[in-house]
């Protein structure tokens, strides 16, 4: 993304530390991001609390005209975003995590703090975010906010054993080890997709994902055309094919080029419905949050300011 308009100054910025981000990269860089902070003269204290909730807490004090900046992955933006959505409280991103996807997307690199504080001084940009709710019986039960997305089945159950990497694996290396993996353990299940009221996919299948932003699990271009100012987000499916197909099909999201695959359905919607015959596991921007088996997505246009999109 490039500045739209005039440079603008930078306001005195929260800076939430998610110390467990990239295995501890994020404390461990903390020193040089606020050196690199102080030397620009840029006003700011530090967040870091033992609980996204307390760190919440903290936010939604903030006076106004502090703007925050999320130092980690994708799943320390997601966590702040509660106290952010529909405030207009302007939100920058360093991203130290372990996949960096959403930062990915707008061009920042890990560890190129002198990059991302230069963009402090562009008008902050309005993005849209997606609300998932968990549906529970009859009724809907917990709620998340996301800005990048979300992936069922195949993709979480990679997440879930990028635990069994080696450890010296990092990024788009600890997800690609866990991806032929987790290929030996495919399972199908029936799955029926609602699309703006639309049935758009019924039947089995081993990865659904729901996507703001255009890129997961470090560099997996599983959404080739989102755009995360167009008010709506993405679903990618994958139809009925066996482990051979399925890693064919992976290789190709590498490039972006999977939505030619006659197996996978897709489209850009504004609410989109999952029922799962059988619990699947979830990620939400990377982070695990166990197994669901029907779930809603609603669009929240421009509902995030971005200060260094």
């Amino acid at each position: 993304m490039t500045p739209d308009g005039p440079t603008v100054p930078v306001p005195h910025l929260a800076v939430v530390l998610n110390p467990n981000a990239g295995g501890g990269l994020a404390l461990r860089s903390w020193p040089r991001l606020q050196r690199e902070l102080t030397a620009r003269g840029l006003s700011h204290e530090l967040i870091r609390e033992d609980s996204g909730d307390a760190a919440l807490t903290r936010l939604r004090a903030l006076p106004p005209g502090t703007a925050v900046m999320a130092v980690g992955g994708d799943g320390t933006v997601g966590a702040l975003l509660p106290a952010l959505v529909g405030t207009q409280r302007p939100l920058a991103i360093v991203p130290l995590g372990t996949g960096n996807d959403f930062a990915g997307l707008l061009g920042l690199r890990p560890g190129a703090f002198a990059e991302a504080l230069d963009r402090l001084h562009y008008q902050p940009r309005a993005v849209d975010a997606l609300r998932v709710t968990v549906v529970q019986g009859d009724e809907a039960g917990q709620s998340f906010v996301l800005l990048n997305g979300l992936g069922m089945g195949f993709d979480s159950d990679v997440t879930a054993n990028m635990t069994r990497a080696p450890r010296h694996l990092r990024g788009f290396a600890r997800y690609a080890w866990s991806a032929v993996a987790t290929i030996r353990e495919l399972n199908l299940t029936r799955v029926t997709i609602t699309a703006d009221d639309q049935i758009l996919y019924a039947g089995p299948s081993g990865i659904v994902a729901i996507m703001n932003g255009t890129r997961y699990g470090g560099g997996f271009r599983i959404s080739p055309e989102s755009d995360v100012r167009d008010g709506q987000v993405n679903v990618i499916a994958g139809g009925h094919m066996n482990r051979r197909q399925l890693t064919r099909l992976m290789l190709s999201v590498l490039r972006g080029t999977h939505l030619r695959d006659p197996r996978v359905t897709t489209r850009a919607a504004r609410t989109v419905h999952v029922h799962w015959n059988a619990p699947v596991r979830i990620h939400l921007d990377g982070d695990l949050h166990g197994h669901v088996t029907e779930l809603h997505v609603e669009t929240l246009p421009g509902a995030v300011h971005l200060l260094n999109a």
